[in-house]
């Protein structure tokens, strides 16, 4: 953009943990700033501040509330949070109003229909759909009355796939009203990656390094790739480097050591920020395993942007990012064998391995899959929707 109205952004969200969701809006917001805009945010007043982390008495309460109480208490703050954007919309008359779509969350909604303000939806998940199958959702009549509430009033919608895109038409979305925008990266924070210090901090110089980064769960599959560290022997030697935490990570590490392989099998926990692009420089392979059919998985974009081979599922939400044997290497889902004979390909193939890292970090400038190209994306549009009458 040549040259970029300066607005007053009314950011909406209701994200009480430090996780991907939180790096999300912390780039973007970012991405916004650099671009002149002022951001006025309403969200929880109370967040944890370590990577990781949920807000304490969330998780108290998580544990000794019935779900439906739970879901009583979200429906709760949607309606207490109104009054709080209300107050924000009279007290510093923003341009346009910027949310993070939830459950059991109409304040955008009624703002709108209260004051006329342009209202932006970001979405990241089908939540009535993706809450009832994965963690159980008693109020689902409520909560799937205000999702389609929200997807047919706002002005504009960014679903974060096409996939997505599809799934929230299905919900009452105006197909006109939607803008898709992949997650993405900010490159100028890896141009000065250097991963030496911690290849020889873990005894990997000389080593194929094989990384994982983000929250651990079981269908991630990482015990089969210690399986692979065992079974394949030493040629080549190959490690495993796993920059994150989560409910899988002790089984991952009792296993290495039953199968005799801790010294090839490195877990450093959650890491700040700054500290992710020096650990993926240290890598050589990404792994990108299970994931929904409608994610765009941050940490794909930074495995692309670091260089790395990235393997990948075969699903359509991959594919809107991924080219099998152009960007990266993709696998039936259903059929971990095919990631394990990735993995063993990309270990024995060295000008493989950096052909596919090459045409990553292209892909991430050729594709603008950038915070900065999606803040300025939706700067247009809502310079656009300001100028309608």
């Amino acid at each position: 953009m040549s040259e970029v109205k300066k607005l007053k952004i009314l950011y909406h969200h209701r994200v009480a943990a430090q996780d991907g969701q939180s790096v999300h809006i912390r780039e973007l917001v970012a991405a916004f700033e650099r671009l002149g805009h002022e951001i006025i945010f309403v969200g929880p007043s109370i967040r944890p501040t370590a990577l990781g982390d949920e807000n304490e008495l969330l998780a108290f309460a998580r544990r000794i509330l019935p779900l439906f109480a739970l879901e009583l208490l979200e429906l709760a703050y949607g309606v207490r949070v109104y009054f709080k954007l209300l107050a924000a919309y009279k007290r510093h008359k923003p341009d346009f109003l910027y949310e993070r779509y939830n459950l059991f969350l109409p304040a955008g909604t009624w703002l709108k229909k209260k004051t006329g303000i342009p209202y932006f939806v970001e979405v990241n998940a089908p939540l009535s759909e993706e809450r009832a199958t994965y963690s159980g959702l008693h109020l689902r009549r409520i909560a799937r009355y205000f999702e389609r509430m929200t997807f047919q009033n706002a002005d504009r919608l960014f679903p974060v796939s096409g996939a997505l895109a599809d799934i929230i038409c299905t919900m009452g979305a105006p197909r006109s009203n939607i803008t898709v925008l992949h997650n993405g990266i900010t490159p100028s924070e890896y141009e000065t990656a250097d991963g030496s210090a911690i290849r020889a901090e873990f005894g990997l110089d000389n080593k194929i390094v094989l990384g994982f980064i983000g929250f651990i769960r079981e269908w991630h599959r990482l015990d089969r790739i210690i399986q692979i560290l065992k079974h394949h022997g030493t040629n080549p030697d190959l490690h495993l480097l796993v920059v994150g935490d989560g409910p899988a990570i002790d089984d991952c590490v009792k296993l290495a050591a039953t199968l005799g392989v801790s010294h090839r099998v490195h877990c450093v926990g959650f890491k700040d920020r700054d500290a992710i692009p020096d650990h993926l420089a240290a890598m050589d392979i990404a792994l990108q395993p299970a994931v929904t059919d409608y994610a765009s998985p941050l940490k794909l974009f930074e495995y692309l942007i670091a260089g790395l081979a990235t393997i990948g599922p075969n699903q359509p939400n991959i594919r809107e990012i991924l080219t099998h044997r152009e960007t990266g290497l993709l696998f039936d889902p259903q059929n971990f064998e095919e990631a394990e004979k990735a993995i063993i390909e990309l270990s024995q193939d060295t000008n493989l391995r950096n052909r596919l890292g090459k045409a990553g970090q292209k892909l991430i400038e050729s594709q603008k899959y950038t915070w900065a190209h999606n803040a300025e994306e939706i700067t247009i549009l809502a310079v656009r929707a300001m100028d309608q009458p």
